[in-house]
């Protein structure tokens, strides 16, 4: 178990901005650069036959790339595989060879992804398997019974569709395997035969969604259900001869995980269902195809097991976990004798552990991130607030104080079909100790809640309900004593980053002040420069957010461009230059526009970067920023910043001659 040691890094940083030292963490304010710099270990992944361990860790440079152990060897025979010097590695993946490791790529934030592979030996080099200019890759499956091939999605010969390629791993060929009609958006496998039998399609007319299937690649596709829109599910894998798994929302209110008929799409079983919320993760036997367990999410993660052994595996590992942890498996070998798991903590680094199921014994890995240890973090409250409209919203609070009022930070989620979840959060975190009580809303149009709660969302954006939740939570709190009514700050990220200036433009007495990183200010030049590849999505998001095409005056009213003569509150814009999702454009339209009438506002680009800032040191930068911004107008503390993080490509556009 992990145990927080002297709280003595950074002790001898001086407070600014006056705060009273926090109660729930250090009184020392912990470094951005603990916060927010690189992991010292994440993403353990075990090799399909036991006997490695790769893992992200940061090279010599600083640099995230992919390193390997020997599991005999132990700890000393660790070694970095992947050379990446610039951007880093933030995800990856085994071979089933036992010989490769799998990542991918993208240019400075492009989400123009390239799929890599790198031999384990000493010396290798990395290999490009997709060099497309201007093609992205996704949709990757490998399979233990094929271990010298795998699939993979590229988009090369049309930008706008996806096209399966079969690749033989070692020699790098790819070859045609699936060719896109037109209108699928995703791809499944059938594990025995490792051929693509499953295909996920849009109807651009009326945005329902279709599963098809067919019985070999000779055969001809067929439907097997239909989601009308408002609707969710979707395939989730075949199962024993003649059926498939299913989740459904169709005469519920959740989905369910469903055992339909292969040939009719029949429900034969419902296998697990919530009424509270959507079934979360699923875990099936390979073998078997039997369903092993599925968990739920509404606050907390629960599971419901259906394999006894699997479920005192979980158990045991719940009685070693520390108290209020969540406990996880991670990766396991192909014969699924060992595991990596994780015991997940809101108030601190992840422990990473091996587990030999038939030993029923633990052994420490390493943790996420062990300078976290020097200090001590607030923990994460899951909340309910009632919207003014009656609709129970799940929210999570992290406080600096719990002994009075403080300064609140309403921190946003993206999407907005997303979800925030309890766990610990470096940006719940930072702001706690320096002062800030936190508030995340799962407002409605989050998912994973039921379709009703995703789709009171629709037409909802900016003046309608789902930016009230946010009003509404930002009056619960102040009337709970959680915040100080005029020190509330609006903060997030793409959606969020809408929000914010939504919330200064629409709700302008509610905040003192927001921060919007890559956050679109008007909706129809959003959906006009989206990448080609979400195109058959855009009548989807056209529905969910309004018909900002065909109704000028509805665009003009949702969009914060338009009545940025209301914005009276300090505003902080970031941005990165290559974000194909939320172009430049969205944030330089109105960042010169609010500057123009003298109204104030802070503007950083990042020309290496995309949709967020992936790079430590430009994720450090802006942080640096916005902590000294929210220390001025919330009144709270703040590390000395430098003027400029060294080796950050921060611009300030507004400052231009």
């Amino acid at each position: 178990r992990l145990v927080a040691a002297p709280q003595t890094a950074a002790a001898s940083r001086v407070a600014r901005g006056g705060a009273k030292m926090s109660t729930t963490t250090s009184s020392e304010i912990i470094p951005r650069e603990v916060l927010f710099g690189n992991p010292e270990y994440a993403s353990p992944d075990l090799s399909p036959d036991g006997t490695k361990l790769a893992f992200l860790k940061p090279s010599s440079k600083g640099v995230l790339n992919v390193w390997l152990r020997d599991l005999a060897a132990g700890e000393k025979s660790d070694r970095q595989v992947t050379a990446d010097e610039y951007r880093g590695i933030r995800g990856f993946s085994w071979a089933e060879d036992n010989k490769h490791l799998l990542y991918m790529q993208d240019d400075g934030g492009d989400e123009n992804f390239h799929l890599w592979k790198i031999e384990t030996s000493e010396g290798a080099a990395a290999v490009d398997l997709t060099p497309f200019k201007g093609a992205k890759a996704q949709n990757l499956i490998t399979n233990k019974r094929f271990p010298d091939e795998l699939l993979i999605g590229v988009n090369k010969r049309n930008p706008a569709m996806f096209d399966m390629y079969r690749c033989n791993i070692a020699t790098g060929e790819l070859t045609l395997d699936t060719e896109n009609p037109g209108d699928v958006v995703g791809w499944g496998t059938e594990d025995e035969s490792f051929e693509v039998r499953e295909a996920t399609v849009i109807n651009q007319a009326d945005s329902s969604q279709t599963v098809r299937v067919r019985d070999s690649p000779d055969a001809e596709w067929r439907e097997l259900v239909t989601f009308p829109y408002g609707e969710e599910g979707g395939m989730v894998d075949f199962g024993p001869p003649g059926s498939a798994y299913m989740l459904s929302s169709i005469g519920r209110e959740t989905t369910a995980l469903l055992k339909v008929d292969l040939a009719t799409g029949d429900t034969l079983e419902v296998v697990a269902e919530s009424e509270k919320c959507n079934v979360g993760g699923i875990m099936i036997d390979e073998e078997t195809k039997k369903v092993q367990a599925v968990s739920f999410n509404y606050a907390r993660s629960d599971r419901t097991f259906f394999d006894d052994k699997l479920k005192a595996d979980y158990d045991l590992l719940d009685e070693q976990a520390p108290e209020g942890s969540e406990v996880g498996m991670v990766s396991k070998n192909r014969d699924d004798t060992t595991w990596v798991v994780s015991f997940r903590r809101d108030d601190g680094p992840t422990e990473y552990l091996m587990y030999d199921r038939a030993a029923k014994k633990t052994s420490p890995l390493f943790v996420s991130q062990k300078s976290l240890l020097d200090y001590k973090f607030a923990h994460m409250e899951d909340v309910r607030i009632p919207a003014r409209d009656g609709l129970e919203l799940v929210a999570y609070l992290t406080r600096s104080d719990t002994s009075k009022a403080t300064p609140m930070v309403l921190l946003v989620h993206g999407g907005p079909w997303a979800r925030d979840s309890w766990g610990y959060n470096s940006a719940a975190q930072w702001f706690a100790n320096r002062g800030y009580a936190v508030l995340q809303v799962n407002y409605r149009g989050s998912s994973g809640y039921s379709k009703s709660f995703l789709h009171k969302g629709d037409k909802e954006w900016g003046i309608g309900s789902m930016q009230h939740d946010l009003t509404d939570s930002v009056k619960w709190a102040v009337e709970q004593g959680i915040a100080i009514e005029d020190k509330v700050a609006i903060y997030g990220g793409s959606y969020g980053g809408y929000a914010c200036l939504a919330g200064l433009t629409f709700t302008p007495d509610v905040y003192a002040c927001g921060v919007d990183i890559v956050g679109p200010s008007n909706v129809k030049t959003l959906l006009d420069s989206i990448p080609a590849y979400w195109g058959p999505l855009r009548n989807d998001m056209l529905k969910k957010i309004g018909d900002v095409d065909g109704d000028e005056e509805f665009n003009k009213a949702i969009s914060p461009l338009f009545h940025i003569d209301k914005i009276s509150k300090p505003l902080l814009i970031g941005q990165g230059a290559n974000d194909p999702r939320v172009k430049q454009a969205e944030a330089d339209q109105i960042a010169f526009a609010m500057d123009e009438k003298g109204i104030p506002v802070e503007y950083v680009l990042y020309p290496d970067e995309g949709h967020g800032f992936a790079r430590p040191v430009n994720r450090i930068d802006f942080n640096a920023r916005a902590e000294a911004f929210l220390a001025k107008h919330l009144g709270g503390r703040a590390e000395p910043a430098v003027e400029k993080e060294e080796k950050s490509t921060a611009e300030f556009p507004l400052l231009k001659e």
